[in-house]
């Protein structure tokens, strides 16, 4: 029997992660827009508040993502997944199973690994044959108009501080009704 080792929690430790879970039977839920727009829907809402979003690529039947948490990781994942399962269930009516049980994680240790998933995120859709080059999926950060929360700053290398990476701008699909409930919104994608 191999063992898994315990995981650290993440509070308030600043440590960033890559994170991958997939939908349930590998199932291509993400090819529909609704779909898809729900999730960056849910995605945003919590950010800022349970993580910081430093880069993402959410693919038909998974999703791939770059955070720091601002309390535990398990937390911040359950937000994302149970989010968007239960705003599926109240906004599209469905009760399908959607994720698989939970997710996999990697601790981001410097900037060298930090890069190397910032490449892989943005080079999964080119792989796959959705895409030529990264900047034309529009469900990846590689993608003109995304806001992103900069690379911490322990994760830095001298050499690119102050230099931004990903892009600087918000395509936000959400905002809160006057009842607290998230609705989509459309905004205009610009870039500074």
């Amino acid at each position: 029997m191999v063992l898994k080792p315990a995981r650290e929690h993440a509070t308030n430790n600043a440590q960033t992660y890559f994170v991958t879970s997939d939908t349930w039977q590998r199932r291509a839920l993400f090819r529909t827009e609704t779909w898809a727009r729900l999730f960056f829907k849910i995605l945003l809402y919590y950010r800022g508040e349970s993580y910081l979003l430093h880069e993402f690529v959410l693919m038909p039947d998974h999703f791939h993502l770059l955070i720091t948490p601002m309390g535990a990781l398990e937390r911040s994942v359950q937000l994302i997944k149970g989010g968007f399962s239960h705003q599926v269930k109240k906004e599209l009516g469905s009760n399908a199973e959607i994720w698989r049980r939970g997710f996999a994680d990697h601790r981001i240790r410097d900037f060298e690994d930090y890069d190397k998933h910032l490449h892989y995120i943005h080079l999964n859709p080119v792989k796959k044959h959705l895409c030529a080059i990264p900047a034309e999926y529009q469900y990846s950060s590689a993608y003109p108009g995304w806001k992103l929360d900069p690379i911490p700053q322990g994760l830095k290398p001298e050499a690119t501080e102050g230099v931004a990476c990903g892009t600087d701008e918000s395509v936000p699909f959400q905002s809160k009704d006057n009842n607290g409930d998230m609705t989509t919104t459309a905004t205009s994608r610009h870039r500074k």
